[in-house]
């Protein structure tokens, strides 16, 4: 088995129409060499140095052009973060804190800033140690945009910002327990300090008395928006004592300062100033460009400003730093907590009944809050979830969505419509001690041809069925219905479309579900415990359950449906497939 030409090949030969001349011809040569193998028999990353010494040319001497290049080939990610990040990833080269397979290096690094996983493949590139073919499949099923341990880290990190700080305590604490007199280095940035374990994390580390942590801090005032206040110099020397500042666009400043504090006794914090353009990339030419239509979370400021209209409601919102992701700006007022996502749930707690309290959060961020989620759905109410659904770089667990479904006192829905999300505060209104947690859905679509915003529990046919008996039909859930509706325009197959999670179905479209020979449920989630296995439990449906069986893989949106099986094309075979069974059923039996 070649695990390096399974994993970046095809991403890499897709990449190759967005490459210069001279990449094309080292991908092709690289590629050549992964034909050919040999490069197994150790690590992920074991190979890829194998890969970088057969194939030697390197096409840039700075890493900070390679950063570019492959956000350029890539088209999304993080850039500008990474770029504020560089001068401490070189100095921690320079100070041999990256390459220490031995443990011999002067500490251990722990990567807690956990989207600048780029700036260390740049740097690797330029040292000779990683080939340009992993480089243009950054985000698109070859490289991750977080760090792992496949690729070099000591550490791993799935979603979350600040848990970055407490796999650094952790460490240290368990190094400190072995009687090992080895620091630990933990890189951090001022916008993840605000998360509540990053707090945690710090002030158990100085109650432990735990005296082999360093953090560095990339101070550059912004986490996706600008920060409120600058970081707390005198917060984190209460509970690391130094706190030494250097100049972080300076990477032998960084370099010095870090060493020094290396070499002497006791915890310590490194803030390096920095600056920090955009958040998100935007290739050349894209400020000049028609504005693209925006994704469905985006009009949620629109569709807010619309209901605070239509019913003049008290109305509090509060976002982790995702105010442009939501389109809030210039539509409604909003607090941002600045990436503190269970303070952002907890502001909630204690204002008054009537208000329409609004959480604008994450996929990966709400699974961090869970427990003061619990505590909101337990005593307040108004209370809506705007729950982020996002397929970017970060990814995000599969069955968030599902989970929300089971705290207490929720409904899940995840409209797809503008009537459909009115009709899901209209519903809040009726039941305000229900939370109503709404799926945003980052992803540009049409709407379908009708909506359940006349029952937004219930269900709506956007293809009907026939008059003289149902053999066969698909019943999908939120944003799956666009995408099977697009499936099916010329097929014709029964279509049943849902907006809620655990839909209330009419007796007669149970009636008409039972008696299909073939019935097919599909939603764009985790299949286990999900929509599929609810029409299953709840109404005795034979439902065979068409949705994403394993964890959402990190990469971009585009790369998502084909891999987790839910393009059209897919859809529609699916679909061809329970025609043919409803025709094979109709055959006479001698046939």
């Amino acid at each position: 088995m070649n695990a390096l030409r399974d994993r970046f090949a095809g991403p890499a030969r897709a990449a190759l129409a967005r490459l210069t001349p001279a990449e094309t011809t080292v991908v092709q040569r690289e590629l050549a060499e992964l034909e050919r193998g040999g490069h197994g028999g150790g690590s992920l990353l074991e190979g890829l140095r194998k890969l970088a010494a057969q194939v030697p040319e390197r096409l840039y001497t700075d890493s900070a052009d390679v950063l570019l290049r492959m956000h350029e080939i890539a088209g999304s990610g993080n850039h500008q973060s990474n770029l504020s990040s560089l001068p401490l990833v070189r100095a921690c080269f320079a100070l041999g804190l990256v390459d220490d397979e031995d443990g011999r290096g002067p500490a251990e690094l722990i990567v807690g800033r956990g989207h600048i996983a780029p700036a260390f493949y740049a740097e690797h590139y330029v040292r000779g140690t990683l080939p340009f073919t992993p480089l243009a499949t950054l985000h698109q099923g070859g490289l991750t945009g977080v760090v792992h341990r496949d690729l070099g880290f000591r550490n791993t990190m799935r979603y979350s910002l600040g848990v970055g700080v407490a796999q650094a305590v952790s460490l240290a604490w368990e190094l400190t327990r072995r009687g090992e007199d080895r620091t630990v280095v933990c890189l951090a940035g001022d916008g993840e300090l605000h998360e509540g374990v990053a707090f945690e994390a710090l002030r158990f580390a100085h109650d432990m008395g735990l005296t082999n942590l360093v953090l560095v801090v990339d101070a550059n005032a912004k986490g996706i928006e600008p920060l409120a206040k600058p970081v707390n110099t005198g917060y984190l020397g209460a509970y690391l004592g130094r706190v030494v500042e250097a100049d972080g666009r300076d990477e032998h400043a960084v370099a010095e300062a870090l060493g020094a504090l290396l070499a002497g006794p006791g915890p310590a914090a490194l803030v390096c100033r920095t600056r920090k353009g955009d958040h998100s990339f935007k290739p050349a030419g894209a400020a000049t460009a028609a504005p693209a239509r925006p994704t469905f979370a985006a009009t949620a400021g629109r569709m807010l400003a619309a209901e605070q209209e239509r019913t003049g409601r008290d109305l509090a919102v509060f976002t982790p730093d995702m105010a442009a992701r939501f389109g809030l700006r210039g539509q409604v007022p909003y607090t941002n907590t600045g990436l503190a996502e269970t303070l952002t749930v907890g502001m909630t707690l204690s204002l008054p009944a009537d208000t329409l309290k609004v959480v604008a959060t994450d996929a990966m961020y709400y699974m961090d809050s869970l427990s003061m989620l619990t505590e909101a759905t337990t005593s307040v109410r108004n209370l809506l979830v705007l729950a982020g659904r996002s397929w970017g770089a970060w990814g995000g667990a599969h069955n968030a969505t599902n989970l929300l479904g089971q705290l207490l006192h929720t409904r899940v829905h995840e409209p797809v419509t503008a009537g459909e999300f009115a009709a899901c505060l209209d519903r809040l209104r009726r039941d305000p001690t229900t939370a109503h947690v709404v799926s945003m859905v980052d992803a540009r679509f049409d709407p379908p041809s009708r909506d359940c915003s006349a029952d937004i529990d219930g269900a709506v046919w956007l293809t009907p069925p026939g008059g003289a008996g149902t053999e066969a039909a698909v019943v999908t859930f939120g944003y799956a219905s666009v995408l099977v509706e697009q499936a099916n325009r010329d097929l014709g197959v029964p279509h049943l479309h849902c907006a809620a999670l655990a839909p209330h179905l009419a007796p007669d479209d149970v009636a008409v579900l039972r008696g299909c020979r073939r019935l097919l449920s599909v939603e764009y989630n985790g299949a286990r415990g999900g929509f599929g296995e609810f029409l299953r439990a709840e109404y005795l449906l034979p439902v065979e359950v068409h949705g994403v069986r394993r964890d959402i893989a990190n990469q971009v949106h585009a790369r998502q449906l084909p891999l987790h099986g839910m393009t059209p094309t897919v859809l529609r075979e699916r679909l061809a497939a329970l025609l043919k069974s409803r025709e094979a059923g109709r055959a006479p039996a001698h046939a």
